[in-house]
């Protein structure tokens, strides 16, 4: 019985950690984008405040806790993963490291022709950009994850750039033997120009999934569903007014948010008049 308790045990685990592993980028349940806000929308107590940008980047470390712990990068893998998301606490995830020491682009800019840029993520690869071809909407994989059911790596191989003003989503999931001969997933991506359809009403604007990666530090995807009408505007961030908690993911540790259409602020106008001669 004890045996059996324990293989039980170890195999709900491994399908645990099988899912964990979902890289957030892939993460957009296709139910939760079709929920309505209800008639009144409140707004969240837990504002948005403004910090202090901090004067150290925040580097972490997919495998091992320094340079040296990291794999070597294949060809056209990203080495790096830089946030922007919130612009007061930018953070960087080493992936792997170039060969022959050439060190991976830490710049927060995309315009060291060894960047990628999607929403607001920027992927360094190793390789100069230039070389890629240009991706086709809907047919091609810009890039594919592939993820390991024995370690918390992803490996991120680029194909192709996306065209300006586009975006990426998950074209398929595939699974796939490792060399190990264990089964792992890779997730497909290719690129679609961005949204042009209004949002209808009741209808989120925004689907934020948010994984605590360290301390202080969110990783945050932020999928734009539609485009909201005249005069109102959509959260960028998933604390801000006009945005509401949704299904939490307990074994995946994600926490999904829907932010909605809110009116534009209206400004004050003053009417200074000054003395008549």
């Amino acid at each position: 019985m004890k045996v059996l308790a324990t293989l039980l045990m170890a195999t709900v685990l491994g399908v645990v950690r099988g899912v964990i592993r979902t890289p957030l980028e892939a993460f957009r349940p296709s139910g939760e984008i079709h929920l309505k806000r209800p008639d009144k929308l409140p707004l969240l107590p837990h504002r948005r405040t403004a910090m202090q940008a901090k004067s150290g980047l925040k580097i972490l470390y997919q495998i091992g806790m320094s340079e040296e712990d990291l794999p070597e990068c294949r060809a056209r893998q990203v080495c790096s993963k830089a946030d922007l998301y919130d612009a007061t606490q930018p953070w960087i995830e080493r992936k792997c490291r170039c060969l022959g020491h050439k060190p991976c682009s830490s710049e927060l800019s995309a315009d060291d022709n060894h960047t990628l840029s999607d929403k607001t993520t920027l992927y360094k690869t190793c390789e100069p950009i230039k070389r890629l071809p240009k991706c086709r909407y809907f047919k091609d994989a810009a890039w594919t994850i592939y993820s390991f059911p024995d370690t918390n790596a992803t490996q991120q191989i680029v194909n192709c750039h996306c065209p300006k003003a586009s975006m990426t989503y998950l074209l398929k999931k595939l699974s796939y033997t490792t060399a190990t001969g264990e089964l792992g997933n890779q997730y497909q991506f290719a690129c679609s120009p961005l949204s042009r359809l209004r949002c209808s009403r009741k209808e989120p604007c925004k689907l934020f999934s948010v994984r605590r990666r360290h301390e202080q530090i969110d990783e945050v995807n932020a999928s734009t569903i539609c485009q909201c009408p005249r005069e109102h505007t959509c959260p960028r961030h998933h604390t801000e007014p006009g945005v509401l908690p949704g299904v939490t993911y307990a074994a995946e540790d994600i926490r999904t948010y829907h932010g909605y259409c809110m009116p534009e602020p209206t400004l004050d106008t003053y009417r200074f008049v000054g003395d008549k001669d």
